[in-house]
């Protein structure tokens, strides 16, 4: 296949199964379902990543990666007889139309949390999901713990269970904390675990109250650690030390100071 300006899905398609054949590429044709699936999932955090870094082509050509698994799971959907790229589309084009009644359909929708009531209602009628317990287990156990965890708490809020304001969401960390502490103290690992996942639950509820998302909070957090270790070494070096010899009490020394900056 010769190379072109611009390419449409059918070339992408094409491409794929071009691949997949016999004489085609040694890794390509031998992959399943179970063996990309993960790539899924770390090129959908490749295109987050570059869509945070604000480089629209770098975005543009993650975003390809990830058109690409869906294709390539396509494909060997089609080799085993069970759909093909058609059907997904037809998959997410019935779902939009479907979900979507307050556009084509006769429900209103005059705001977003209206649009989204009108979502949420549709998607447990197509299903068939008649309790509350099941909106709750339909939240992917696949997703990070965090955001699983977030949207957890969204759809209780949804109907009613959720906390009246943010002090009582306060107490409730501030009490979890405690009975880590006091799981600590009995060095009972089971029950550390539990307390601890207690605790990051807490607090994700108190990201809800604070409209942040514990995903990103983390992120964020993560990467100012990274930075600020990065000049923490730096300042090291220049003082001609090396941060693996070093007490705590000098690491934390220079740590303040790279705080202050």
């Amino acid at each position: 296949m010769e190379l072109k300006e611009k390419y449409t899905i059918d070339d992408l398609i094409a491409i794929m199964e071009r691949l997949r054949q016999p004489d085609g590429c040694p890794w390509d044709k031998v992959q399943t379902h179970q063996s990309i699936k993960k790539s899924m999932i770390e090129e959908t955090y490749e295109a987050i990543d570059a869509l945070d870094f604000g480089d629209d082509k770098a975005f543009a050509n993650e975003l390809g990666d990830v058109l690409l698994q869906v294709v390539f799971h396509a494909q060997i959907a089609r080799e085993r007889g069970a759909f093909d790229f058609s059907d997904v589309v037809t998959e997410i084009c019935t779902k939009l139309i479907t979900r979507h009644t307050h556009v084509f359909g006769e429900d209103n929708a005059g705001n977003e949390e209206e649009a989204l009531t009108n979502w949420e209602k549709n998607k447990k009628k197509e299903k068939a999901i008649s309790t509350y317990t099941g909106v709750l287990k339909d939240v992917p156990q696949y997703l990070p713990a965090l955001m699983r965890a977030e949207k957890v708490q969204k759809k209780a809020r949804g109907f009613g269970f959720d906390w009246d304001n943010i002090d009582d969401v306060y107490k409730k960390v501030y009490e979890e904390a405690e009975e880590l502490r006091s799981a600590q103290a009995e060095n009972d690992e089971a029950h550390i675990r539990e307390e601890y996942g207690d605790l990051l639950f807490s607090v994700v509820n108190l990201g809800r109250f604070l409209d942040t998302d514990p995903e990103t909070a983390l992120t964020g957090a993560t990467n100012k650690f990274v930075s600020r270790f990065e000049k923490l070494e730096e300042l090291a070096n220049k003082k001609g030390l090396d941060i693996a010899k070093m007490t705590i009490s000098e690491l934390d020394e220079l740590w303040n100071c790279v705080k202050s900056q």
